[in-house]
């Protein structure tokens, strides 16, 4: 058992806090908000991002951060766009023998920073773990099964974020690749909002299955250039990832590309939107760095046309569709 906190009282960091107080750990769950907290201490539910699921007397939610500094294990878990800033507030004040973890999935948009090199370079620490899978929150809270991977360049990290993590109904596995891992988090979210915009046009399941592996095709070519394993992306942090965000109703950013396949505006969406769509600025990262590294990513440049340039959604398609032939 061991003391840990949550950094960040979303739907994804609430439900970690539940998982962590099944194994008995004393969980200390932040937030920001301080009206957030006082719903969540009022009903002991998180009502505004998980509704239905109590917390156990486990879980102590707060929005005083000073009470999270005596923990031997942080779970990052806010929107990328806003993780330095928050980890800068942790600087100097987490014991170098704590374990941290990075459960936030995206790329900022200005540095082309990994979630894992934010909390590096604002906390100092080196030894940083990434967390990443297909990983709907409300189906892990209500109980079903569902994995996970655990990524550290050391292993012995990893197996410590494993261990304390494990249920029977979660499943944790390791990995060195923390770039890969990553990314695959990261850059699922672009293609969710392709696989969002292919359903709100009534596009077909074979159109979804060629969108789904050609979008895993330019991930991997990103992944490659970054100094990421190829059969990173062919694992549960890529190719399941990917496959969950692509064809559940529950992802917020398929919801997204739903949505502007009905012809919505992007500011509509995300202004009726409680959570964050992390794919939204994920694509203008994703864009950024594939110019700089000179890699092809026609997909994620069709979905960035659609969200900035307010291009048709049909028309991004045949843009698609007649790009010049080539091998696969």
């Amino acid at each position: 058992m061991a003391k840990v906190a949550v950094i960040g009282a979303g739907a994804w960091g609430t439900t970690l806090a539940i998982i962590l107080a099944e194994k008995k750990h004393q969980v200390t769950l932040w937030a920001f908000e301080p009206d957030l907290i006082a719903e969540i201490l009022e009903y002991r539910e998180n009502k505004r991002f998980l509704p239905g699921y109590p917390l156990t007397d486990g879980v102590r939610p707060t929005a005083n951060l000073v009470e999270t500094f005596a923990a031997e294990i942080f779970f990052f878990v806010v929107p990328t766009q806003h993780l330095r800033s928050i980890a800068r507030q942790f600087k100097t004040r987490i014991s170098p023998a704590a374990t941290i973890v990075s459960a936030s999935k995206g790329i900022e948009d200005k540095t082309f920073c990994l979630p894992s090199e934010i909390i590096s370079s604002e906390i100092g620490s080196q030894q940083i773990i990434a967390l990443s899978g297909p990983n709907l929150s409300s189906e892990i809270a209500k109980g079903l099964p569902a994995a996970i991977v655990a990524a550290a360049k050391e292993r012995a990290l990893a197996v410590k974020v494993q261990e304390s993590l494990m249920l029977e109904r979660f499943r944790v596995y390791t990995n060195d690749d923390l770039i890969g891992v990553q990314l695959g988090g990261a850059l699922k979210n672009v293609i969710a909002i392709a696989a969002g915009l292919a359903d709100g046009l009534a596009l077909g399941d074979n159109a979804k299955a060629a969108l789904l592996v050609r979008g895993m095709a330019e991930i991997s070519r990103l992944g490659k250039a970054l100094g990421a394993r190829e059969e990173t992306f062919a694992g549960l942090s890529g190719m399941g990832d990917l496959i969950t965000t692509c064809s559940s109703q529950l992802s917020r950013n398929h919801r997204v590309g739903q949505a502007l396949a009905q012809g919505k505006k992007l500011s509509a969406i995300l202004a009726e939107t409680k959570t964050v769509a992390e794919g939204v600025p994920t694509t203008v990262a994703a864009l950024g760095l594939s110019r700089k590294l000179g890699v092809n990513m026609p997909i994620s440049q069709e979905v960035y046309n659609v969200l900035y340039e307010e291009k048709d959604p049909y028309q991004a398609l045949t843009a698609l569709m007649t790009r010049s032939a080539t091998n696969e």
